[in-house]
């Protein structure tokens, strides 16, 4: 019997809504639609414009009999407060405006783990071969708008995927610099924690550091461009390209970040399934993380460093794993009935 399922990854920069048709273990993507989060002042407001555009509104059309989002903050007794949005989303207020029976909210990072057993060998770039560990542990992380993190336990035919907050740790530097960098945040948060480093606004903040404190000067060329766009695109192409010295330190500090936070999870969750970079950041600038900055702040664990290096590393290329994640778990509600 064929069911159509509703699944979304709803993050602070975009939300993704797809409507899939489920028979069996086969799923058929009927509508998708991308929209600009911010935007839009309420979650449901969404919703309820995709299901319009889907055509799905007649009560004569095949019900929406389950649905699954993955979101980019906490939740609480299926409540959601979404960390870098002005947006409450409650599960059984969903399903109530739009008489969908089963709802369910999970983790955005969640999501994105329930996807990885989806994905095309394609559609991921390795970065350390490492030795798999048939149903090893995974860990999952991943930088963009802020800096998601999950991780992954095999249970007998599938992997389980467990929320994390693990972004926001404390940072912890790994040398001289990024010691100063840790000084020139505090001021201005507090607490810092890697969300404020790796992810957009944190390359930023890193290359604000990197021309306030000498270590590199910009090039007119690259302010101007800052102005004009995105000042994290601009100095994430500028520095991929070394078009300008204090975009390539700043992009370098930060793919250094990134790596012994990835290893610093890989410990914790001892991932000898591998650690999974996903997130809007990492694909874009895969070419920099290929270069060895990543791996070498990866594995630099001192007496830990053969065991990182026998971690498997790869970087998840499809943006749309939290969106298949959320879809699984969508066609497991519709068609047994429970959520894994």
């Amino acid at each position: 019997m064929t069911k159509l399922v509703l699944a979304g990854d709803i993050g602070g920069t975009k939300t993704l809504l797809q409507l899939v048709e489920v028979q069996g273990d086969t799923r058929h993507m009927v509508y998708e639609r991308r929209f600009d989060s911010a935007a839009h002042g309420d979650f449901n407001g969404i919703v309820g414009e995709f299901v319009y555009a889907a055509g799905f509104i007649s009560a004569a059309a095949q019900p929406i009999v389950a649905a699954c989002f993955g979101v980019a903050g906490p939740i609480h007794g299926q409540s959601a407060k979404i960390t870098n949005l002005p947006w409450s989303i409650n599960a059984g207020a969903v399903g109530a405006e739009f008489g969908i029976a089963k709802v369910h909210l999970i983790n955005d990072f969640a999501a994105v783990g329930y996807g990885i057993e989806a994905l095309h060998p394609d559609d991921l770039a390795t970065l350390q071969a490492g030795e798999d560990e048939p149903h090893g542990t995974r860990a999952v992380l991943g930088a963009g708008t802020g800096l998601g993190e999950g991780l992954l336990l095999w249970r007998g035919d599938h992997y389980e995927a467990l929320p994390s907050e693990g972004g926001h740790v404390d940072f912890a530097p790994a040398d001289s610099e990024q010691v100063g960098l840790l000084n020139y945040l505090q001021p201005l948060f507090g607490h810092v924690s890697y969300e404020r480093i790796l992810s957009g606004s944190g390359l930023v903040k890193i290359f604000e550091y990197v021309t306030e404190h000498g270590l590199a000067k910009a090039t007119p060329q690259l302010q101007a461009a800052m102005l004009e766009i995105d000042p994290a695109a601009v100095i994430s192409e500028y520095g991929l390209d070394e078009r300008d010295p204090a975009a390539l330190k700043a992009l370098d500090m930060f793919v250094a970040i990134y790596g012994a936070q990835a290893g610093n999870l890989a410990l914790t969750l001892l991932a000898s399934g591998g650690v999974y970079v996903a997130g809007g950041i990492a694909p874009k600038i895969i070419a920099k993380l290929k270069r060895g900055g990543f791996v070498r702040a990866f594995n630099d664990k001192g007496r830990f460093a053969a065991l990182l290096q026998r971690i498997p590393v790869r970087v998840v290329m499809n943006q749309k794993v939290g969106l298949m994640g959320a879809a699984l778990v969508a066609s497991r509600l519709a068609d047994r009935n429970q959520v894994e």
